[in-house]
């Protein structure tokens, strides 16, 4: 299974996909997530009610990292465990998230999923027009949005 995050190395968001015991599904960005572990992401529960319910209804997830600008990322799919501060795990796993964001947020849990798929996202461009190259893809994505390239 490749993890290689390398990829989505300027993804800023990642998409956090549920659903809850009957099945009705949820997605929602997730700003604070780290990789720990070839088969491990870590992402802080900072405002995820939904989610965090969702998760302990229905542990299955899948979770997208996309860099926009190249458009491409990794689709994770896997199953997720809700770690509350009182776990003794919790200040291990949260330690990565809590370096990210140092006070500016309380992580009120750590999602922990364990990632037993994991697959390339390209965008429809990477197949109807395989010539371009990440630079092309990279100004596209720069003038659609309306922003300057980010620096390397």
């Amino acid at each position: 299974m490749s993890t290689d995050f390398t990829e989505t190395e300027h993804a800023v968001l990642c998409w956090l996909a549920t659903s809850d015991a009957q099945n009705r599904p949820n997605v929602s960005p997730k700003e604070i997530y780290a990789q720990t572990g070839e088969t491990q992401l870590v992402i802080a529960d900072i405002a995820s009610a939904r989610s965090v319910r969702n998760i302990r209804a229905n542990p299955a997830v899948c979770v997208s990292l996309i860099d926009v600008f190249l458009q491409r990322g990794r689709k994770l799919e896997g199953h997720a465990e809700i770690i509350a501060p009182d776990d003794p795990e919790f200040s291990q796993l949260a330690a990565p998230l809590l370096a990210m964001t140092g006070d500016a947020f309380r992580i009120r849990h750590v999602i922990s999923v364990r990632i037993e798929r994991s697959s390339r996202i390209l965008a429809p461009s990477y197949l109807v027009r395989p010539d371009r190259s990440e630079a092309d893809l990279r100004a596209d994505a720069c003038r659609l949005y309306g922003v300057r390239p980010p620096s390397d």
